[in-house]
C-alpha cells in the first residue's frame, strides 16, 4: 500500500518529534485511516517514508503496542490491533460499560436520573432571562467583599506560616472541621437560636445535604421507613432511597406536618420554615413531634435552612433547643448567607452520634474541604462582621420580601392561592385551576423569560401543582417586570 502518516502537522504541536510521530499514528489509528488489521511498514521502511530515525520509529512501535493499538507479531511484522469500526452493541476491550455497581451504586444511579428530571420549570432560551425566580442565589452586590477579603488573606497568611513551620509530628485538622470555627457556630446558636451545643457535638460539612447525607447512611437500615414532609425537599427522599430506605410521605397542613403515631425511628422536618410552603411548625406540633421521638426512641432530623431570614414576628425555638434527651440533630448552612461559592454548612449532634458522623465523613474527607474558607469564616464571625453582615441582608430581604408578596397578591390571587410565611427567601402558592392551563400557563411565562420553581403532588382531588418563586437576586425592576408578565398572560 501507499503508507502515508501526515506527521508534518503535528510537529508544531508537540516538543520533540518522537511525540508528534505518535500522535500522527495514533490519531490515524483512531479515526479509522489505518483499520484494525492493517501491517504497518518495517521500522526501517517508516523511517525512510517519515523522515525520522529509525529509533523513533521503533519508540513509537513500542508506546502504541503497549497501549494496545498495535501489535507486534514475531517474524511477521507490526499489525493494527485497535478497530475503530467495530461492531455496533460490541464495546471496544479499552472501553468496556458492563461495570457490576453494588446495590447502592445502582440507587445512586437510580436517584440521579430523578435529579435531573424532577420540579423546576425549564428556561427555552427564546427570551432573555429578565426575571429569573428560578434561581436560587443571593443579592451578591450587597456582601461585604472587602471586610471578607480582608479577613481571607489574614488567614492564608496564618495558614502558609504554620504549614511552613509543621515539622510532621502532628497538626493536622480533624474532619469534624476548624476548632475556631465550630466554637464560632456554638457561640452564634447559643446567642440567636437558644441551642446549647458545645463545640464537640457540632461537625462542619459542606453544605446540608451533606449532612443530609451522612445521617441517611447512618441510621437508615435496608427497608427501614423514614417519615418525610410532603410537599418537601426532594433531596431528602433520594438520600433515603439510595441508603436503602423507604421514605414514607407525611401530608403537610397550615401548621406544618402533620403528626402521627409513626412506625418508623426516623423524621426529617423543615419545622422552622416548612420546605417548599413557608410554614411554620406550632409549638404544640413540636412537642408532640419530641413525643413521639422519645417514646420511639426515634431521631429527629431538623433541616433549619434559611429561617435566619425572618421578616416579622418573633421565630418559635428549634426543635434542638426544646429537646432535653438529646434526640435531634440540627442542621445548618451558610449558603444563603456568604458567597455561593463557599460551601459551608454544619451539624448539631447528639453527642452518642458525633463520633459515628465525624467516622462516616472521615471515609470521604480525612481532612477537612475547604479549610482556609473555614477560618475565614470563623474570623468573619469573631470579628461582629457575619451577624452585622445578617442584620442589614434582613433588612433588604423583607423589603424585597413585602414588595414581592404584595405584586403576587394583588395581581395573581385569582390563580394563585398564596401560603403566608413571616420568613424565608422564596414565596409559595398552589395553583388554583387546572393542569393544562397551568402548563399553558408556564410556556408562555417562559417564552417572555420569566420562570420559577414547582412542585408537583396527589391528594384527594388529583394532581396539585405548587411554585415558588425566589427573589433575594433580582431588583425591584426585575420583580416588578416579572410579576407584569404573569398578570398580562393569566388575563389573555
Amino acid at each position: 500500500m501507499d503508507f502515508q502518516i501526515p506527521y508534518q502537522g503535528y510537529t508544531g504541536k508537540y516538543p520533540t518529534k518522537m511525540q508528534a510521530f505518535y500522535h500522527a499514528i495514533k490519531d490515524s489509528i483512531i479515526s479509522g485511516v489505518l483499520p484494525c488489521g492493517t501491517k504497518l511498514p518495517s521500522s526501517r521502511e517508516l523511517a525512510a517514508l517519515s523522515g525520522v530515525s529509525r529509533g523513533t520509529v521503533n519508540q513509537v512501535y513500542d508506546m502504541l503496542a503497549a497501549e494496545g493499538y498495535v501489535e507486534c507479531r514475531v517474524g511477521r511484522g507490526t499489525f493494527v490491533f485497535y478497530d475503530a469500526q467495530q461492531r455496533p452493541g460490541e464495546p471496544k476491550r479499552e472501553d468496556r460499560d458492563d461495570y457490576a455497581l453494588s446495590p447502592w451504586g445502582g440507587r445512586v444511579m437510580e436517584q440521579e436520573a430523578q435529579l435531573y428530571s424532577a420540579g423546576s420549570v425549564a428556561y427555552n432560551g427564546k427570551a432573555p432571562r429578565t426575571a429569573d425566580f428560578h434561581a436560587y442565589a443571593t443579592d451578591l452586590q450587597r456582601f461585604p467583599h472587602e471586610e471578607w477579603n480582608r479577613c481571607l488573606h489574614a488567614q492564608a497568611r496564618l495558614l502558609y506560616r504554620q504549614e511552613g513551620q509543621a515539622d510532621g509530628r502532628g497538626g493536622l485538622p480533624p474532619t469534624e472541621g476548624d476548632q475556631e470555627l465550630r466554637e464560632q457556630i456554638a457561640q452564634y446558636l447559643r446567642r440567636a437560636r437558644g441551642i446549647a451545643a458545645r463545640p464537640e457535638q457540632i461537625i462542619v460539612v459542606n453544605g446540608s445535604m451533606q449532612a443530609i447525607t451522612l445521617t441517611a447512611q447512618l441510621l437508615v437500615g435496608e427497608g427501614d421507613k423514614v417519615i418525610v414532609e410532603s410537599p418537601g425537599f426532594k433531596g431528602i427522599p433520594r438520600a433515603v432511597r439510595t441508603a436503602g430506605g423507604v421514605p414514607v410521605s407525611v401530608p403537610v397542613d397550615g401548621q406544618g406536618i402533620v403528626p402521627a403515631d409513626w412506625d418508623s425511628r426516623l423524621l426529617f422536618v423543615t419545622p422552622g420554615r416548612q420546605f417548599p410552603t413557608g410554614v411554620v411548625l406550632s409549638l404544640e406540633r413540636r412537642r408532640q413531634l419530641l413525643e413521639w421521638a422519645y417514646d420511639k426512641g426515634a431521631v429527629i432530623v431538623e433541616d433549619d435552612y434559611d429561617s435566619e431570614f425572618r421578616h416579622r414576628g418573633m421565630p418559635l425555638e428549634p426543635l434542638k433547643a426544646l429537646d432535653g434527651r438529646e434526640r435531634v440533630i440540627h442542621i445548618g448552612s451558610f449558603t444563603k448567607t456568604l458567597l455561593p461559592s463557599v460551601r459551608i454548612g454544619y451539624a448539631v449532634l447528639p453527642p452518642a452520634l458525633a463520633a459515628p458522623f465525624a467516622k462516616a465523613k472521615a471515609l470521604f474527607e480525612p481532612l477537612p474541604a475547604g479549610l482556609l474558607e473555614q477560618k475565614t469564616l470563623a474570623a468573619f464571625m469573631a470579628s461582629g462582621q457575619y451577624e452585622r453582615h445578617l442584620r442589614r441582608m434582613k433588612r433588604i430581604y423583607s423589603r424585597k420580601y413585602e414588595s414581592l408578596s404584595r405584586r403576587l397578591a394583588d395581581s395573581l390571587s385569582e390563580r394563585f392561592s398564596w401560603v403566608k410565611s413571616d420568613a424565608g427567601l422564596h414565596i409559595f402558592g398552589w395553583w388554583r385551576g387546572s393542569t393544562q392551563a397551568y402548563e399553558r400557563f408556564r410556556s408562555q411565562c417562559a417564552d417572555a423569560g420569566v420562570r420559577w420553581s414547582e412542585i408537583r403532588g396527589e391528594d384527594s382531588e388529583g394532581v396539585r401543582i405548587g411554585v415558588y418563586f425566589h427573589f433575594p437576586h433580582l431588583t425591584e425592576e426585575e420583580m416588578e417586570y416579572g410579576v407584569a408578565v404573569m398578570k398580562r398572560l393569566a388575563d389573555s
